[in-house]
């Protein structure tokens, strides 16, 4: 290669690269904004009256990934007790995402209730009983756990977390037994 093109090469690779920072730069800051926006939006909405169940389930989930979890678990209580919440499904989600904000505090006893009680009211949700499993998990109740992550797996037989956790635990029973 011709010495005088190196510092062509090196210069398309830099800007390249640069390039390709600045687009993922623009698409970070884009979501920001949308966040951002969403979230006084729904602050904006709510300040002003009771909202709906959807609105203080999102709030609460933009709360939830700023790491805000008292303001989060406020507002999943608050879209718990709203008029207009009918569907299960939709307060087994509110309640997943309860017993999500619980875990994330490390408080794995409100998480495993408010983890049944979205199993309660949605026997199939999946995503729950990884999570009912991981905070058995963290409570050492390994059995409970295990069996948690193999009613897991009998829902869904290719669900990639239960499967995995499910046979590490069983490594871990039998290594110490």
């Amino acid at each position: 290669m011709d010495d005088r093109l190196l510092p062509v090469v090196y210069l398309s690779v830099l800007v390249a690269l640069l390039g390709i920072a600045a687009i993922f730069l623009f698409r970070q800051i884009l979501r920001t904004r949308q966040v951002e926006t969403a979230l006084t939006r729904l602050q904006n909405s709510l300040s002003k009256g009771a909202g709906t169940a959807l609105e203080h389930y999102e709030l609460g989930s933009i709360y939830l990934d700023k790491k805000l979890y008292s303001q989060a678990i406020a507002q999943f209580q608050k879209a718990l007790k709203s008029k207009d919440l009918q569907v299960d499904e939709n307060a087994a989600l509110i309640c997943n995402a309860l017993g999500f904000t619980y875990a994330a505090q490390e408080q794995y006893d409100l998480a495993i209730r408010q983890y049944k009680e979205a199993l309660e009211k949605q026997p199939a949700y999946v995503t729950a009983l990884n999570n009912l499993g991981f905070a058995y998990e963290k409570k050492q109740l390994i059995t409970q756990a295990i069996e948690v992550y193999e009613k897991a797996l009998a829902i869904d037989p290719k669900n990639s977390t239960a499967k995995r956790r499910a046979e590490s635990l069983k490594r871990r029973v039998v290594s110490s037994a």
